[in-house]
């Protein structure tokens, strides 16, 4: 199958009409007829039922669908990974969540600065889910991400520290004299509803806590009484006095790690990676001497 055919598919599988699929091609409607049916003969499958009036994806199409944007994704990667590896473009470059591992990202590029191998790094923050993204469509070559939130599966990945997790709620809420809480504490908080996320496809599930798009949004929304939320503990460092954080015992922890392409072999990443780990030790360390 060539890449031009599978574009051609994955128009026609989305938009669910070849004269709709034709134009955001760019091309007439009878080629790509008659394209998509030398696709299935070629594979002696139907990918496509046909009536007068409607098209649908067979079984077999659905899983060219899904394997045809798997493909175009990787080949568009590799497309962006090439051009960077050029002379003149940057060596590197990390996506991280805004507002996240901020203490960690500013040393550790320092800390990278200062090697004597060292590249032009690059850094893109991005909203939170979208890192891993990022990621694996070849616009980063690595990135810091929170597991058990952000997917690592198909990646190379190190463990830089892991941490618990926090309630943060107005300052003036009487659950903040509590030296901890559990999940069902916050959880049936009145009229402090958890925040809803937008998924992968940047929809939101229903649900009543306010839909949220990043930290900063959601902490003024929690110091303005209208939400609360479970936090990595090293939020601390951004709360303002007109908040408060308290530890959740059974909230899952949080583990940060440096991931990568698992077929990159750059010695800039390389060094990138041992430079992280280095840190992420001694953060480590000193974020469970500050809990004891």
């Amino acid at each position: 199958m060539e890449t031009r055919e599978l574009r051609y598919f994955v128009a026609v599988a989305e938009e669910l009409h070849f004269g709709r699929a034709a134009r955001r091609l760019g091309i007439a409607q009878p080629p790509l007829s008659r394209a998509i049916q030398r696709l299935e003969r070629r594979l002696g499958v139907t990918l496509l039922d046909r009536t007068n009036r409607t098209i649908a994806l067979t079984g077999a199409g659905t899983v060219l669908l899904r394997e045809a944007r798997a493909a175009l994704d990787a080949v568009a990667a590799a497309e962006r990974r090439t051009r960077r590896a050029a002379p003149g473009h940057p060596g590197l470059v990390l996506v991280t969540k805004a507002a996240a591992t901020g203490e960690l990202l500013s040393r550790l590029l320092d800390a990278y600065a200062a090697e004597p191998s060292a590249a032009a790094v690059d850094v893109l923050l991005c909203q939170p889910g979208e890192q891993e993204r990022l990621l694996r469509d070849g616009r980063a070559d690595v990135a810091l991400l929170h597991r058990p939130f952000d997917s690592t599966a198909g990646l190379d990945t190190e463990e830089l520290y892991t941490e618990g997790q926090v309630a943060v709620l107005p300052a003036a809420h009487p659950l903040t004299g509590r030296p901890h809480l559990r999940m069902a504490d916050v959880a049936a908080l009145p009229g402090l509803p958890l925040p809803r996320w937008p998924g992968p496809d940047g929809t939101y599930p229903a649900g009543p806590g306010p839909e949220v798009r990043d930290h900063a949004q959601l902490l003024q929304l929690i110091a303005l009484g209208r939400a609360a939320a479970i936090l990595p503990d090293s939020c601390r460092s951004r709360l303002g006095p007109e908040l408060a954080a308290v530890p959740v015992l059974d909230a899952p922890p949080v583990t940060t790690v440096i991931a990568w392409p698992s077929h990159s072999r750059s010695l800039p990443l390389a060094a990138l990676i041992r430079t992280a780990l280095r840190l992420g030790s001694e953060h480590g360390s000193a974020a469970l001497a500050r809990s004891g």
